[in-house]
């Protein structure tokens, strides 16, 4: 079988071939849609049909000039993958790193193979239940999913990081196995950090007992003072049965034993600051939300982490690049308790413009009121980008094209959006809505007496999509946009009927801001049909509603982003730079089809753009649809 798919891809080669990229390109976006979760174009290794085909690639000046924009990202990223991967049965030059040439091939570095696999992969996600998942969160869990499950066959395990009692809660800790499921992610193992709580306390102990660790009360901001100077605590070198009778204090959660913490022994003299005695254990008397009241200490994540992924088995630690200088320290911790290894390997965490994915800064807005709460549309999470109508396999294809890249770069919201639009066009029903305010009452000359209908496809071009019904009648409404731009006699043409002709408006005396030309409100217009009039020849082709029928009423929300500036330093105030205006309700009137939609459902208003019901039309309340980005600047 495999074989076979090798001599069909060697024999598709050939289309890459002829210079001229209207010939290839869709060649190319077939190979790059193929390459969607894939590292190599046959099997999980690098085979004849890698190699024929990047070669045919790079021999072709207009092929390899395409790829280096990176305007196909599965593609280009394959291609520099087998490039760095497979130089000599590729016959490449060996490039080093002086080599100005390669530095403008190359381009962002995808490194997409992992150490020692032969053996098996087990990947970890561990969250901590502090909140809900973020953007930020989606990529590190689906890029784990992928290492262990698609890439590798191995073993994911869900790992809460519950090792802060004061900001943890079974809420958060719900709602991230729900958002994960959302994803399609399913881990083999779910577990807790405190699940190890008594195994992290005796290495703690070890530690201590082997000089390798030692208690201390350092004030916070001197031991913060003390660790950028390169200075040692003055509790650095007190005696083994000092450092454990401090901890035994901390254990019973005493007065005494709060005002210590205990630190690892690494190299206070280190250039990398995370080597420098960093705090693994502080006492915090609060009561855990798993384990009660059993534990008044509690491990920190750096050194939790190392000792936990060892003993459940973890061979790979993926971990964002903000953690390459803890990578270390990681290691010093494995060796020091004499544990297994575990490879550390970094991905770049993502990064949009005007967004803070900050968990204290997250929460801050939430606790203020600055948005409706963690699923806001307007808020980074999860739930808050599906509510605004991001589906799931977009939000998949988008963090996966990402690739497991270590270069951090600032990314426009709009690439995100644009990848949604793909899956939400084809299948999105169209249907009708006419604002509320100022709306023209239109009298449609030449129109049947009777009101009447017509089935027409939701869709024109899916008709698998469904049917809607469209009324026709003498009476119609009108945007006032769209009429206050009317010209006597003007031919318009009325989306889904025909044209018209613009035969009287009847304007109000006073000014209507923000409209142009004549600026005087729209308050009567009739029109006369001309069906036989060209669509192709009108410049205005408008939106309208019928009348007579069962319009419904809906709430139309648009949103902006949370700041007001792209990208926050660190000694900024977020709270000086929140956007003060982030949503804006328009009422308008849909079609009777409306109606009938349910929670969640995605539709397209002719002319307005994409939207996700939010609320469903019940009671006479009015949907509520959320307006979906695509990518378009406004």
């Amino acid at each position: 079988m495999a074989d076979a798919q090798i001599k069909e891809w060697q024999d598709r080669a050939e289309a890459l071939k002829p210079l001229n990229l209207k010939q290839i390109e869709g060649s190319l976006a077939e190979l790059d849609a193929h390459l969607t979760l894939r590292s190599y174009i046959v099997g999980y290794s690098a085979t004849d049909a890698d190699t024929t085909v990047w070669k045919t690639l790079r021999q072709n000046r207009v092929a390899h000039a395409y790829i280096k924009q990176n305007l196909m990202v599965n593609l280009s990223r394959w291609f520099r993958f087998i490039e760095e991967t497979l130089n000599p049965q590729l016959d490449l030059p060996v490039r080093t790193k002086n080599d100005g040439k390669a530095k403008e091939d190359d381009g962002a570095s995808y490194d997409i193979g992992l150490q020692d696999t032969e053996q098996g992969v087990v990947t970890r996600f561990p969250p901590e239940p502090s909140g809900y998942l973020h953007i930020g969160h989606a990529k590190a869990a689906l890029l784990n999913d992928y290492f262990a499950h698609k890439k590798y066959k191995g073993k994911l395990i869900l790992r809460f990081d519950d090792t802060n009692p004061l900001k943890e809660k079974q809420e958060f800790e719900d709602s991230i196995v729900h958002d994960l499921e959302l994803m399609g992610i399913k881990p083999d193992q779910v577990t807790h950090t405190s699940d190890y709580f008594q195994e992290l306390y005796d290495y703690c102990v070890q530690m201590l007992k082997d000089g390798m660790a030692y208690a201390d009360n350092t004030p916070q901001d001197i031991l913060r003072d003390e660790r950028m100077k390169k200075i040692e605590s003055k509790n650095r070198n007190n005696s083994i049965e000092e450092n454990l009778a401090h901890f035994e204090e901390m254990k019973k959660g005493s007065e005494e034993g709060t005002k210590w913490y205990i630190r690892a022994k690494l190299d206070m003299q280190s250039l990398n600051g995370a080597m420098r005695d960093p705090v693994v254990y502080r006492c915090s008397p609060e009561p855990h939300h798993r384990t009660g009241s059993t534990w008044k200490i509690y491990p920190t994540y750096d050194f939790a982490c190392p000792v936990v992924d060892a003993v459940e088995g973890v061979t790979h630690a993926l971990r964002t690049t903000e953690y390459n200088d803890r990578d270390a320290q990681y290691q010093w911790m494995l060796k020091a308790l004499k544990l297994r290894h575990v490879y550390n390997w970094n991905f770049a965490r993502m990064a949009f413009i005007k967004t803070f994915l900050s968990k204290r800064k997250l929460t801050k807005i939430v606790d203020n009121g600055g948005v409706w709460g963690w699923d806001d549309p307007r808020m980074p999470t999860v739930r808050g980008i599906r509510r605004r109508g991001m589906t799931i396999e977009a939000l998949q294809e988008f963090i996966l094209k990402q690739g497991p890249s270590k270069s951090i770069t600032l990314m426009d919201w709009s690439s995100f959006w644009a990848t949604n639009k793909k899956y939400i066009d084809p299948v999105a029903g169209r249907y009708t809505a006419v604002t509320k305010q100022d709306v023209v009452h239109c009298t449609v000359v030449g129109a049947r007496e009777a009101p009447y209908h017509e089935e027409k496809d939701l869709h024109a071009k899916n008709a698998s999509v469904g049917k809607k019904k469209v009324y026709y009648s003498k009476r119609i409404i009108l945007d006032q946009a769209d009429a206050a731009s009317f010209a006597q006699d003007e031919e318009i043409t009325l989306m889904n009927w025909g044209n018209a002709i613009v035969r009287n408006v009847g304007r109000s005396l006073n000014p209507l801001p923000l409209i142009t030309g004549d600026e005087r409100k729209v308050t009567s217009l009739e029109l006369e049909l001309h069906l036989q009039g060209d669509v192709k020849k009108t410049s205005k082709k408008v939106t309208w509603l019928s009348e007579d029928q069962e319009l419904t009423p809906v709430q139309l929300y648009d949103f902006d982003y949370l700041l007001t500036k792209d990208k926050l330093d660190e000694d900024d105030e977020f709270e000086k730079f929140l956007n003060p205006k982030t949503s804006e309700m328009t009422e308008a009137l849909a079609d009777v089809n409306v109606a009938g939609l349910k929670e969640d459902d995605i539709i397209q208003f002719d002319r307005r753009g994409y939207f996700r019901c939010d609320r469903a039309f019940k009671n006479g309340e009015p949907a509520v649809f959320f307006q979906i980005p695509t990518g378009k600047a406004k």
